[in-house]
C-alpha cells in the first residue's frame, strides 16, 4: 500500500507574474538552490526549453518540474508548475492553477502590480490556493519597495511582514521562499484508497513513444502497467511507464495522492488525450472527472493556408501535433477560392496566433499564409434563425440579416496616472465606454473598459504600449454579445473578388479601412503587362478605387519622323492586345501582401 505519511511532505505549487516580472530567472535559482540541476546542465530560463522563448524573453509553455528540499531534517517534495506571464497564454495558467494548492504571487519592486497578475490572482482565489507574495528585482536601483507592498497589501489583504523580499538575479531572499512553501503551503489532501483519479494538465508529442501526458493525482494511487481510461474520451490504454518530471523523465513504479508526474501509452492520435481529461482505473473508475477545470473559448480566428497546395494533410498534422502541446489551439477545415484547401483556426489573441505560425515553420517546417484575424459574431436571421460566422464569407444575405451581433470584452488597463488621457482618448476611439476608475496610488490608475472585442484584435495592444512608454498593462474577459452596425468589406481585383482579403467592420470604420486596403496593395502587388483595378466594395457599391498602371513597351520607337497616324495605329494595336491580355489576366497576390494587411498602422 502507498505510504500516507508521504503525502504531507509534497507541495505543488505555481508561479504567478505578469509578463517580464522575473518569473523564469526567480525558476532557476529555486532549482539550483535545491540542487535539481547541476551546474553543468545549467543555462538561464532554464524551463523556457523553447527557442522562441529564450528569443523573445517570455514563456509560453507551462512547465513541470519536481525539486526535493531537505527543512529540519526531513524530505520535502515540491511540484513546480512555471506559468507565462502574457494575456495571450492565460489557458495556460488556468490549467496549472487547477493543479496546485498554492501559488507564488511575484512582483516586480521596480513596476508594481500589473493587471494581469490581478486577473490571475482572482483566479487563484477562486481555487482557494495559498498565496505567497514575493517582491523580486530588490537588487535593483529603482526599486520601490514600500509603495510595491502598499499595492499587494490593499490588494490581497496580507500583513506586510509576509511579504518576502527576494532577488531572482543574485538569489537573496530564495531560502526564505522555500521555508514559506513548506511552511504555508498546504499538503494536498486526497484519499489514497479512493478509486484513480488524476487531472491532465498538459501534453506533449514525441515522435518515438507517441504521446506524453502530465498529471496530477487527486485520489487514488496509479502503478506501472495498470488499465487506465481517460473520462471524457472513454478511451482504455495500459500505464507502460509512469513517472515525475525532472530535468527528464524519471520512471516509478508507483505514485500516489498528490503527486505530479507523466504517463507514457503509446497514445499515437492526437484527439484521443484532452487536457483538463482524468485518468482513472477501467475496474473500479471514479464517478466523476476532477471539476475546477475551464473550456477554452478562443478569441480571434484567422484561416491557416498552405502556402503549397499539395501540403494539405502535412499542415493537418503538423497542426493536430502542436494542438496536443497547446490545448488553446481550435482548428477545423475551410476552403478559399483564392488559397485553396486549408483550416479555419481560432487562437487566444494575436500574440498567441504570431507564435502558433512560427511553431509551425520551425517544428514542423510548415510555411503557412494566415487570412485577415476576426472574431467570431451572432447572426440573427429574419426566419428567427441564430447563425455563428467567423469567417466573412459565411455572412447570409443582407436582406436576410435581422441584425449582427459582436462580442464585448471588459478591459482593465493599470498605467501611470500622467497617461490616462490618452489611455481615454484611444480606447473611445476604439468604441469603448469607461465603467470605471481607481487610484491604485497617487500615481497609479486602474481603468476599466467595456469594448467590442474587434477592435482590439488588430493594433490596440502596440498602441496602448506606445502611448504609455510600455507602462500600461492590459487585461480582458469576455462578458457576452451586442448588437453591432456591421457591414462586409470586399477587395476586387479587375472585378474579380479575393475572398481571403474580405473583412467584417463596422460601417464607420468601412470608407478608411478600404482606401487604405487599396493603397496598399497597389504597392504591393506587381506591376503587369495591363492595367490593374483594385477597388473596395461594400455589397455592389464601390468605396475607394487605385490602379496598378500598366507596363508598357514603346512600340512607336521604330517611327521616326513620319504621319502622326502611323504612331496611332501602332499604339491602338497595343492598346487592344492590352484589354485581351486584362480579360484572361490572372492575378497573384503576394504573400507579403496578405501579411501587410494584417500589420496596418
Amino acid at each position: 500500500m502507498y505510504n500516507f505519511a508521504e503525502m504531507k511532505n509534497i507541495r505543488n505549487f505555481c508561479i504567478i507574474a505578469h509578463i517580464d516580472h522575473g518569473k523564469s530567472t526567480l525558476a532557476d535559482r529555486l532549482l539550483e538552490t535545491t540542487g535539481t540541476i547541476s551546474a553543468r546542465d545549467f543555462q538561464n530560463q532554464v524551463l523556457d526549453d523553447m527557442d522562441l522563448e529564450r528569443e523573445r524573453g517570455i514563456t509560453i509553455k507551462s512547465h513541470a518540474i519536481q525539486m526535493q528540499y531537505t527543512h529540519n531534517d526531513e524530505l520535502y517534495l515540491m511540484n513546480l508548475i512555471d506559468t507565462p506571464g502574457h494575456v495571450d497564454f492565460s489557458y495556460e495558467v488556468s490549467r496549472s492553477i487547477a493543479a496546485c494548492e498554492g501559488a507564488l504571487l511575484v512582483v516586480d519592486a521596480t513596476q508594481g502590480i500589473q493587471a494581469q497578475t490581478i486577473s490571475v490572482l482572482y483566479q487563484a482565489l477562486e481555487h482557494e490556493l495559498e498565496i505567497i507574495p514575493v517582491l523580486n528585482k530588490m537588487d535593483m536601483d529603482s526599486a520601490m519597495p514600500e509603495d510595491v507592498k502598499d499595492q499587494i497589501v490593499e490588494l490581497i489583504g496580507c500583513k506586510r511582514e509576509d511579504i518576502i523580499e527576494a532577488s531572482g538575479k543574485t538569489g537573496m531572499g530564495i531560502d526564505e521562499v522555500l521555508e514559506a512553501i513548506i511552511n504555508r503551503i498546504p499538503c494536498p489532501k486526497g484519499d489514497p484508497n479512493a478509486p484513480l483519479q488524476a487531472l491532465i494538465f498538459d501534453s506533449i508529442f514525441n515522435s518515438y513513444r507517441g504521446i506524453i501526458a502530465n498529471f496530477r493525482i487527486f485520489n487514488g494511487e496509479l502503478r506501472k502497467g495498470d488499465f487506465v481510461k481517460f473520462f471524457a474520451t472513454e478511451h482504455e490504454y495500459h500505464a507502460d511507464e509512469i513517472g515525475i518530471l525532472k530535468m527528464d523523465l524519471q520512471p516509478k513504479d508507483v505514485m500516489g495522492s498528490g503527486e505530479v508526474g507523466y504517463i507514457i501509452s503509446g497514445i499515437k492520435s492526437a484527439k484521443e488525450v484532452k487536457v483538463g481529461d482524468t485518468i482513472t482505473h477501467v475496474e473500479n473508475p471514479c464517478i466523476k472527472g476532477v471539476p475546477g477545470f475551464q473550456d477554452v473559448k478562443p478569441m480571434v480566428f484567422a484561416g491557416v493556408y498552405p502556402v503549397d497546395a499539395d501540403d494539405y494533410e502535412e499542415l493537418r498534422n503538423s497542426i493536430e501535433k502542436l494542438q496536443l502541446n497547446d490545448a488553446s489551439l481550435h482548428f477545423e477545415p475551410e476552403s478559399s477560392l483564392a488559397l485553396g484547401f486549408g483550416f479555419r483556426c481560432g487562437f487566444l489573441g494575436l500574440l498567441h496566433m504570431e507564435i502558433v505560425q512560427e511553431r509551425l515553420y520551425r517544428e514542423f517546417d510548415m510555411d503557412v499564409i494566415t487570412t485577415v484575424p476576426n472574431v467570431s459574431y451572432k447572426v440573427f436571421t429574419t426566419k428567427g434563425e441564430e447563425i455563428d460566422v467567423h469567417n466573412p464569407s459565411g455572412l447570409p444575405l443582407v436582406t436576410t440579416i435581422e441584425h449582427i451581433e459582436e462580442p464585448y470584452i471588459k478591459a482593465q488597463i493599470i498605467s501611470k496616472s500622467e497617461y490616462t488621457g490618452q489611455i481615454m482618448t484611444l480606447c473611445i476611439e476604439k468604441r469603448g465606454t469607461l465603467t470605471n476608475q481607481v487610484y491604485l496610488t497617487s500615481e497609479r490608475v486602474e481603468l476599466s473598459f467595456e469594448m467590442p472585442l474587434s477592435d482590439i484584435v488588430f493594433d490596440f495592444y502596440d498602441k496602448l504600449k506606445s502611448i504609455s512608454r510600455g507602462y500600461a498593462s492590459f487585461d480582458y474577459h469576455l462578458i457576452g454579445n451586442r448588437p453591432a452596425h456591421l457591414v462586409r468589406l470586399d477587395i476586387l481585383l479587375n472585378g474579380e473578388m479575393v475572398d481571403a482579403l474580405s473583412t467584417l467592420i463596422h460601417r464607420d470604420y468601412a470608407y478608411d479601412f478600404g482606401r487604405k486596403m487599396c493603397e496598399k496593395l497597389q504597392e504591393l502587388i506587381p506591376r503587369q503587362q495591363y492595367e490593374v483595378a483594385i477597388q473596395a466594395a461594400i455589397g455592389a457599391k464601390i468605396i475607394a478605387r487605385e490602379t496598378i498602371r500598366a507596363m508598357r513597351k514603346d512600340v512607336t520607337a521604330k517611327c521616326y519622323g513620319g504621319d502622326i497616324t502611323r504612331k496611332r495605329k501602332l499604339l491602338e494595336k497595343q492598346k487592344k492586345g492590352k484589354k485581351r491580355m486584362r480579360q484572361i489576366g490572372n492575378i497573384e497576390v503576394p504573400q507579403s501582401a496578405f501579411l501587410a494587411v494584417l500589420k496596418f498602422d
